[in-house]
């Protein structure tokens, strides 16, 4: 069926990812990069058009990227300037940003909201699977009687 609801969201995987977020400050440089780019923010839901090498990405429903970031050394120079990417987009940290205890423990309790919100995720989509499930049963006996 080509309009299946399907869910494909590795919890541990995710879990895993969140506890590594690097310092705001950190300079990278992404797999096929040409650019070293700088981590601004964390957890980006882009508004706009999203664009990758290739052009522009339709992205279907939510996303949220785990870091926003600008070019380095130009910074922020416009609003529709900004990268977003998801860590293991990362080829290699060129510089570490500024740790204290203050971003370690921020970035802990962002990893434990994003844990939760994974989780609630999941769960949410599995409940639309299975009402969509009674759904089509329900429609495939009507159009049977």
């Amino acid at each position: 069926m080509d309009n299946e609801l399907k869910i494909d969201i590795d919890i541990e995987k995710e879990k895993d990812k969140v506890k590594e977020y690097l310092p705001i400050g950190t300079v990278v440089r992404l797999k096929n990069g040409k650019k070293d780019i700088m981590i601004t923010s964390y957890c980006i839901m882009p508004t706009g058009d999203v664009y990758d090498k290739d052009g522009k990405v339709e992205i279907n429903g939510v996303k949220v990227f785990d870091y926003g970031a600008t070019f380095y050394p130009e910074g922020y120079v416009a609003s529709n300037r900004i990268l977003a990417f998801d860590h293991e987009q990362i080829e290699e940290i060129r510089f570490m940003g500024y740790e204290t205890q203050e971003q370690k423990d921020m970035t802990k309790k962002l990893a434990e909201k994003v844990e939760k919100t994974i989780i609630k995720t999941k769960e949410y989509m599995e409940e639309q699977l299975k009402q969509k499930e009674m759904l089509n049963r329900l429609t495939s006996q009507e159009g049977q009687e």
